[in-house]
């Protein structure tokens, strides 16, 4: 079960996001989940690959948007560096940033889902 202390570990700023919650830990703890549905991370992966960047800035920033409002950095801090490079429509390669997606997802994702 997710825990202050455990997300706190992963490097999330819980006192921002406990704020944005009123102080409300049991709701605050209620919507980390939402902002782990795999399915929105590999379509971002499969946009970006796809080099469609129109649809994967869309994907970036509305990721970012939960992530941050929720102030699980810093996660939240890779979907913002990606967001910035999909805006200007910067061909790049993203996949760096995808592997460090990931690999901190799956940080959350484990810690979430025990």
């Amino acid at each position: 079960m997710i825990t202050i202390d455990i997300l706190k570990e992963l490097g999330a700023h819980t006192d921002e996001g406990l704020n944005r919650c009123m102080d409300d830990e049991e709701f605050y703890l209620s919507l980390v989940p939402s902002a782990f549905e795999k399915e929105r991370y590999d379509a971002l992966s499969s946009q970006i690959a796809a080099k469609d960047y129109a649809s994967a800035f869309e994907t970036a920033h509305a990721l970012k948007g939960v992530l941050s409002n929720l102030a699980l950095s810093p996660l939240s801090d890779t979907l913002g560096e990606m967001t910035e490079l999909l805006r200007s429509d910067t061909d790049t390669d993203y996949a760096p940033l995808v592997d460090k997606m990931w690999e901190q997802f799956d940080k959350y994702y484990k810690a979430v889902n025990e």
